[in-house]
This record gives C-alpha cells, structure tokens and sequence, in this order.
C-alpha cells in the first residue's frame, strides 16, 4: 500500500526516547493498549504536529518535557489487512523536570544495555536497537488480524533526514 494512502487510514501516533547518558527513559503503560508493557512515551495526534504530539503526551506520561527532539523512524503496522497505526519516532538527549508516576504511566530509567525487551512490544526488539545505534529508519510490521503474532516486516532507509 502507498504509504500516504496508509498514513490517511492509519490512526497517527508518537513514541519518544529521552536519553542521559548510558540510560534511556521507559513507561510502564498502566491502561489502554499496552497496559502493563513498557515504552517510550507517546500517544494519538490531536490537532498538532508529531513533535508537538511527542511532547504533550512525554509531559502527560511522566512529567518530564523533552528538548530538542530528533526524529529518528516512522512505524506503520498493519492488522491483517487493515492500516492500524503509523508512528513516528523521536529521541531527545535534554529534558527539564523529574519523571513522575501519572494515572496513565509509571517512568523508569532503563541501562541501553539492559532494556525490558520481553517486556515490551515484539516488533521493538527490531527497531530500538537501530535507534540506539543512531541509525534512522522506516520499518513496516504485519500482524495477524488480531495484532499479535507479526507476520513479517521490512525495513528501508527513511525519506526524511
């Protein structure tokens, strides 16, 4: 599928990764999609930009706003046939503030060497490392109808820099 035409049926989401120094900032999800997995903190689109959105909802998860963020992948996971979600990724090295339980998520600093993989989403253990290295990308996933097996995935160098 075209990925405009998958960005338009796709719901529009954010992940952000905020780094100090050997160490990155995860969220133990505590409702919704997710609930009990770890992530970087993120959420829907609502009127804004991805950065925008990658920062409301990293102040809303854990109190923490992120500065200077820089986009490092977009996502696009299909369930069976259906365009579910488009992600777009960003990291930031500078923050204000101290993470924080919120009613949507609890934040912990994890070692980069050390990351909760089983913990986390199953398409993660093939992106994060890339992102950790620094490296951008565009990775498209395809689930089973019901999003939890990945059939297959595929990666390709990103059009944005």
């Amino acid at each position: 599928m075209e990925r405009e035409k998958f960005r338009e049926q796709a719901t529009e989401a954010t992940l952000c990764f905020i780094f100090e120094e050997d160490e990155v900032l995860l969220i133990e999800k505590k409702r919704g999609v997710g609930s009990g997995l770890y992530n970087g903190p993120g959420g829907k689109l609502e009127d804004e930009t991805a950065e925008e959105c990658a920062v409301r909802e990293t102040v809303e998860e854990t109190r923490v706003r992120p500065e200077k963020l820089e986009k490092m992948g977009e996502l696009e996971f299909m369930f069976g046939e259906k365009p579910f979600m488009f992600v777009h990724v960003f990291k930031a090295e500078s923050f204000s503030g101290e993470p924080g339980e919120t009613e949507e998520a609890r934040p912990e600093w994890f070692s980069i060497d050390d990351l909760p993989l089983e913990e986390m989403w199953p398409d993660d253990k093939y992106w994060v490392p890339k992102m950790l290295e620094g490296e951008k990308f565009l990775a498209r996933f395809f689930f089973d109808e019901e999003g939890d097996e990945i059939l297959e995935h595929d990666f390709e160098a990103p059009e944005f820099t």
